[in-house]
């Protein structure tokens, strides 16, 4: 459950360890009450993308630091970041993981051929 109450689950969530670590034993076991720091959605081609959309502002205003919406079908990432416009790439090859998974790339190319 994220801060802003909606029970959200991301194709790919991250959460750095000291913030997991304080997290009791039961709450590790359930769906965390937690936002998590990194998030990923992979589009399907079923997902509405103003749905999918909303839902990464949702992400971004209950504290994620680092959000990817990747679309394939487009050949579109947005990037999402607190206090900043989403940032648009088309068919990036790579993304990096920034300051919030430092060191930590996706190799992308495969995606788009």
């Amino acid at each position: 459950r994220i801060p802003g109450g909606g029970d959200r689950s991301p194709d790919v969530a991250w959460v750095e360890k000291s913030r997991w670590d304080a997290l009791t034993p039961d709450e590790r076991r359930k769906f965390p009450p937690l936002c998590p720091d990194f998030v990923l959605e992979l589009r399907s081609p079923s997902d509405n993308l103003k749905t999918v959309q909303a839902k990464m502002q949702e992400y971004q205003t209950s504290g994620v630091r680092l959000g990817w919406l990747i679309n394939p079908e487009d050949g579109q990432v947005e990037i999402y970041r607190p206090n900043q416009p989403v940032e648009v790439l088309q068919t990036p090859s790579e993304l990096s993981g920034e300051s919030v998974l430092p060191g930590f790339t996706l190799t992308l190319d495969w995606l788009w051929s």
